[in-house]
Formats: structure tokens, C-alpha cells, sequence
């Protein structure tokens, strides 16, 4: 495993694309000079051993130095050692509504966007539970397994959308389902399940699976995402809106927020329902609740120690430099021989 100290550095890799502009500008300046000076034939005569290639030679060379000394600016650092860490937590599965009415733009950016970032700062709100994701729409999906890798799972969740599942519908108590397999041990009894969701069920079994899962010591939490008047789903094409969605009569769909069946939900398992319009609330109660909830005791494998590697990408761009330097644009005698980009006609 490796990590990047100072990614900000990256930018200067931007020096690279400047160079062979420059480079492109002052060959096109030096041919137009040299073509106002003499013919091509009475050029190769007074300069016969001028070389584009080695003129690109350099170049790339003078390139490579640069992106070297980049990197040793990020400073790229490998894993060395890794260590079984003991740490307390709550395992929580974050269950992500990816239908298509989570499109409806009642709640802005839109109902996915916003349950993205509701899920990202509760994440960022945790110190050592462990978290796994799933997505559902008219099937559940499971994105993330149980891990304590934040990152992974913050990575994961930005690539959700409503095209991941072509089964289309919003079936709740399939997540219930697979959230149910996410548990790897039976007598733990501090499992949350958090639902972010606009509220649509159209298969009407949540409640039950939820007693269900309320049986298997799952407490779920419900986040409603969306507004009770409600929105029409967009069909946009390169972030324009080109449509609504329309129902069977040629009528514009309009979907809204239930916030019945996802308290109900709830208070099957003796959770709790959220409105989602305030992230900052959201986030206070969710850590609230964990902070009175039994810990667990668990293990985890992590890097404990990285060593630097900037070393060796310095050196190698010192290398170059020098290489760039004593690298001259006249032919050699190897070159000549290979006679590349026809230069000796």
C-alpha cells in the first residue's frame, strides 16, 4: 500500500506541456529564420549535422526530468509494516436509494446527490466503526462489505448512480435482505442499518422484513431525502434537461417524499426516522445514538508505518538533468548511420 504526501505538487506537471510548446514555437521560429537565410540544400551543407531527432531526444529527456522531480514533490511513501489493531465500534450498512425518482430535484442538488453527502459527512463523523454500503433500487446491490478503509467506502459511494441496477422500482426490503448478510457475527447486538431514501416502496413488504430484522437485533435508522410536495424526475442529456418522465397517460410523474412508511420502518426496530433536509442535524442524532450504543470489540489489519520514496525519484530527475544537459542536438556518428527521419537527404 502507498499514500502521497503533498498531491498538491502534481501541479507542476503542468511544466511539462509548457516546454514542448516551447519547443514547438522555437522550431517553427528557427525553420521560418532559416528559410529566409538560404534553400534547404544550401542549409544542409553549412549545418550538416543538425538533428531533429536529438533536438526531440532532449525533450523528452528534459520532460521525463521534470515529472520525476514532480513526484518527488508528492513524495510517494510505500507501507512497510503492517499491524493488528484492537478498536471499539458499531458496524453500520448505509443502504443507498439509487432508484430513479432519487433524480427529482425537490431538494437540491438532487435526492441522490444529497443522500451522498449525508452518508460522506456521517462517515466523517465516525472514529472506529466499521461501515459497509449497499445500493438498491428494485434489487439490492451490495457495493462495500464491512471495513474501517473510510476512504474505500467514500470512493465507492461517489461512483453510485441510477444507471449501477437495471432492475428499476424501489423495493426497500431487499436492502433489509442483504443488510442482513453483512453481520459477520451472530451474537453481536449493536448493528445499524441506515436507509437513505426518498420513502417509495413499491412492493409494500419493508414493514414486515423489518420486523424481521428487528428479530436478528437490527436497529435501522431511516433518512428521508426529498420534499412531501414532491418533483418531477428529469431526463437530462449532458446536464441538460431535455424531459420529465412521464406516466402512461403522456402525464409529467411526479414523485414525493413518504415519510410514513419510512418512519414506520423505523419504529419496527425501536429506530429512528431523520429528516434528511438539514445535514447537519442528521449527523448530530446519528452520533448521538452511537454514542449510547454497546461497543464491540474488533480487529483490523492496517499500514502502521510508511517509508519515504522520494529518494529515488530525485535522483533519477538529477540524472536526466545532467543527461539533458551534455546531450547535444548535432548528429553523432551512430545516428548518421540510421539516418532517422530521412536527415541526411
Amino acid at each position: 500500500m502507498f499514500r502521497l504526501d503533498e498531491k498538491i505538487w502534481f501541479w507542476t506537471l503542468l511544466v511539462i506541456p509548457v516546454i514542448i510548446l516551447l519547443f514547438a514555437m522555437l522550431q517553427i521560429w528557427r525553420r521560418s529564420a532559416q528559410k529566409r537565410f538560404a534553400d534547404s540544400h544550401l542549409l544542409k551543407r553549412l549545418s550538416p549535422n543538425q538533428s531533429l531527432f536529438k533536438g526531440i531526444l532532449k525533450l523528452l529527456v528534459l520532460s521525463g526530468a521534470f515529472g520525476c522531480l514532480s513526484l518527488a514533490l508528492v513524495n510517494p511513501k510505500i507501507g512497510t509494516k503492517l499491524e493488528t489493531v484492537r478498536s471499539q465500534g458499531v458496524d453500520i450498512v448505509f443502504a443507498v436509494d439509487v432508484s430513479k425518482s432519487m433524480l427529482a430535484e425537490d431538494i437540491a442538488p438532487n435526492r441522490l446527490e444529497k443522500s451522498k453527502q449525508l452518508v460522506t459527512q456521517i462517515i466523517n463523523s465516525l472514529a472506529s466503526d466499521r461501515v459497509g454500503i449497499i445500493a438498491y433500487a428494485g434489487k439490492a446491490f451490495p457495493q462495500l462489505p464491512i471495513t474501517t478503509d473510510y476512504a474505500s467506502a467514500k470512493m465507492f459511494l461517489q461512483n453510485m448512480n441510477t444507471d449501477m441496477l437495471s432492475s428499476q422500482g424501489t423495493a426497500i426490503h431487499e436492502a433489509i435482505q442483504l443488510a442482513k448478510t453483512y453481520y459477520d457475527d451472530e451474537e453481536q447486538t449493536n448493528r445499524i442499518l441506515i436507509i437513505i431514501s426518498d420513502g417509495e416502496d413499491h412492493e409494500g413488504e419493508a414493514v414486515y422484513i423489518a420486523e424481521e430484522a428487528n428479530d436478528e437485533g437490527i436497529r435501522i435508522l431511516t433518512i428521508g431525502v426529498g420534499d412531501a410536495k414532491g418533483g418531477p424526475i428529469p431526463i437530462k442529456r449532458n446536464g441538460v434537461v431535455l424531459n420529465y418522465k412521464k406516466d402512461q397517460n403522456g402525464e409529467t410523474v411526479i414523485t414525493r417524499l413518504d415519510e410514513t412508511t419510512l418512519r414506520e420502518i423505523a419504529e419496527e426496530t425501536n429506530g429512528l426516522y431523520i429528516n434528511g433536509s438539514n445535514t447537519s442535524e442528521v449527523v448530530d442524532s446519528i452520533k448521538d445514538l452511537l454514542d449510547k450504543m454497546d461497543k464491540k470489540e474488533f480487529e483490523s489489519k492496517q499500514i502502521a508505518d510508511f517509508k519515504d520514496q522520494f529518494q529515488w525519484f530525485l535522483g533519477l530527475s538529477i540524472l536526466l538533468f545532467f543527461i539533458d544537459i551534455f546531450l547535444l542536438e548535432r548528429k553523432t556518428e551512430w545516428l548518421k548511420k540510421l539516418n532517422l527521419f530521412n536527415e541526411n537527404f
